[in-house]
């Protein structure tokens, strides 16, 4: 997964995070033009998750 496959179908990504997490808000899933890191560093700290099960998290939605 790379940042073009995120930003390509996040609003769809976003929707199936926030039913499978619903501890997450908008305002956790921004996604920022060059922001992806910090999204990440962002998630990872809401739902201690390390950056690769988020990674594969994101990409097997």
């Amino acid at each position: 997964m790379n940042t073009t496959e995120i930003k390509g179908n996040w609003a769809e990504q976003k929707g199936k995070l926030k039913q499978k997490f619903a501890v997450l808000t908008d305002n956790d899933l921004m996604l920022l033009d060059g922001k992806t890191e910090e999204l990440l560093g962002r998630l990872q700290a809401k739902l201690g998750k390390t950056k690769e099960e988020l990674q594969k998290i994101i990409a097997d939605l």
